[in-house]
């Protein structure tokens, strides 16, 4: 079977849950492999997202570690068995590949809350907004790279736009909506664009006001995909190195709890409306 240069993280998540299994049963990968009529080598290939895995040796894996998680073992098989190109694979060779692995990410969630402190949230960024952050931030990107950036961050407002949105929670500072990141016009029509996404009603939207007492995460940039079941939740973290994906149950739990915390610290979603209609005003 060909191997994989470079996996996405969907397949590398696929092959950590493998793995998983494979841990709680308590099996030797050698075990596990002989079982399926397989080598070690290969065995390893497919827990590292190297290799892929047929539906039948899954559901065999499956059965050999004791696996009784119908709902688990269903969202593994679509996780193994799907071949369908995403509008993100057209950006492959063309941007990074954490690019392509974020819209694939939030493309498959249940639902996404997010905590984005600096900016406004990229899935709610219009094209101005978002050019005149990436121009900031990369000042020597040519056009030839500065234009798809921005046509993949629109593109990831899919989950919110289409007829099926997800539902988004996203909790934003109030230093982020006021601070002008091009002009007047690019900000008040950025805030207008936010209040556009409340009232479609999928959105919601939670401001931590500057003058808020016992906030002290002003660092803090994440996003917490809900899985088709719970085992399958991701978890994303922005840190000096880039984007890192979180699949371990811990970390996944400490996410949950520092989310919960931060939104302690907000307004409520009508109170949050209220006060970005009030910035739109002043501008």
């Amino acid at each position: 079977m060909t191997m994989r240069n470079q996996p996405t993280a969907r397949q590398m998540r696929l092959g950590s849950e493998l793995r998983k299994l494979r841990e709680a049963a308590g099996l030797p990968a050698k075990e596990v492999a002989g079982l399926l009529g397989s080598s070690s080598a290969h065995m390893s290939q497919i827990e590292a997202g190297t290799s892929a895995i047929s539906e039948e040796r899954l559901r065999r894996l499956a059965a050999h570690c004791a696996c009784a998680d119908e709902a688990l073992i269903e969202a593994l098989v679509t996780m193994a068995t799907e071949r369908s190109r995403g509008w993100w694979d057209d950006y492959r060779g063309v941007l990074p590949q954490v690019h392509m692995d974020v819209a694939e990410a939030e493309h498959h969630a249940t639902s996404v809350r997010e905590v984005v402190i600096p900016y406004v949230p990229g899935l709610l960024q219009t094209p101005d907004y978002a050019r005149a952050v990436f121009s900031y931030m990369r000042p020597e990107l040519p056009e030839s790279e500065l234009a798809p950036r921005v046509e993949h961050r629109m593109r990831r407002r899919s989950i919110i736009e289409g007829e099926a949105p997800t539902p988004y929670e996203t909790i934003v500072h109030e230093f982020a909506l006021r601070v002008r990141v091009a002009d007047r016009r690019t900000s008040l029509a950025q805030l207008r664009w936010i209040l556009d996404q409340i009232e479609r009603g999928h959105t919601t939207v939670r401001v931590i006001p500057t003058d808020q007492d016992g906030f002290a995460g002003a660092g803090i940039s994440m996003m917490y995909l809900g899985g088709p079941v719970p085992e399958l939740d991701t978890g994303l973290r922005d840190g000096p190195t880039g984007v890192t994906f979180i699949g371990a149950d811990a970390q996944l739990k400490q996410l949950r709890m520092l989310l919960n915390r931060v939104q302690e610290a907000t307004l409520d979603p009508t109170a949050s409306r209220d006060f970005i209609h009030r910035l739109s005003k002043e501008l």
